[in-house]
């Protein structure tokens, strides 16, 4: 089972880039932020006509999160986070895919900090640590899948001794995803990939893609039982190089179904050990 995260920065002015990637990597089931339309502007039917069902939440200029699934529509459970009810930001949804919960998120950027904003974020990242931990305790196969707007350590970000003061990458926020791992979640891409310098955001300005001057903002994060299923992990990098391209790109992970065969989990080089032929993709 391939899980993807995406901000799209736009989906009604980036489908037709979202409707190639779908195309060509046929996720079974993926992660959309940053909308930025409302809820009657979302483009299903053309999703729908791509071979995806979806559920969204969607808000007029910002924010906005969906979930599609290849072949179905994602059964939801979950729309917003408790604990702040005057907060309207379209920024949480969580829906059940071929026997996955997935939550799907959107974390406040929280610039500039310190500042209002910022407390909002560090306020929202708490509501979504509490939440986490009720998810946990459910003993579900849990994703929780998106761009939480912060870089984790030194080897997610080029030139860290830029971002020092940027709430992206604050002690605060690097502190509390920190605090959400140590609940039992797996971070996907860095379990697979421990020394690479991997990234899934690069800016528009100063040629920062050509030059991979990038940031890693988009993680999944996997519950107990699905870190024992992961096969791989990795960010599809071309797509921010496309025509008309979010400053995003796809990060995804893979799963293997087969419990049986997943219990092996990954070797120390990353990979999972199978019996006879090797897996295609």
């Amino acid at each position: 089972m391939k899980i993807a995260t995406f901000n799209v920065n736009g989906i009604n002015g980036r489908l037709p880039a979202l409707l190639r990637w779908l195309e060509e990597a046929k996720p079974d089931a993926v992660c959309l932020q940053e909308l930025k339309a409302p809820q009657e502007k979302f483009p299903d039917v053309a999703l729908v006509e791509a071979g995806y069902g979806a559920i969204w939440h969607g808000q007029k200029s910002w924010n906005g999160v969906a979930i599609l699934a290849r072949g179905q529509t994602p059964v939801e459970t979950a729309r917003g986070l408790s604990g702040e009810p005057e907060d309207t930001h379209s920024r949480y949804i969580e829906g059940a895919v071929s026997g996955v919960l997935i939550g799907c998120l959107y974390l406040p950027n929280g610039n500039p900090a310190p500042g209002p904003k910022f407390d909002y974020k560090l306020r929202w990242f708490d509501r979504l640590i509490a939440h986490a931990n009720e998810l946990l305790l459910s003993k579900a196969p849990v994703v929780l899948a998106g761009d939480y707007n912060v870089m984790p350590t030194d080897l997610d970000v080029y030139k860290p001794e830029r971002w020092v003061d940027d709430a992206l990458f604050r002690p605060e926020v690097r502190d509390a995803f920190r605090r959400l791992l140590e609940q039992g979640w797996t971070d996907a891409i860095r379990v697979l990939h421990p020394q690479e310098k991997i990234y899934t955001f690069w800016d528009y300005f100063r040629n920062a893609y050509s030059r991979n001057a990038g940031l890693r903002l988009d993680h999944l994060l996997l519950s107990p039982s699905l870190k024992k299923r992961l096969i791989s992990a990795n960010v599809d990098r071309e797509v921010r190089g496309w025509e008309k391209a979010s400053d995003h790109a796809p990060t995804w992970i893979e799963l293997e179904d087969d419990e049986r065969t997943a219990s092996r989990g990954p070797d120390a080089t990353g990979k999972t050990r199978h019996r006879g032929s090797p897996r295609k993709s």
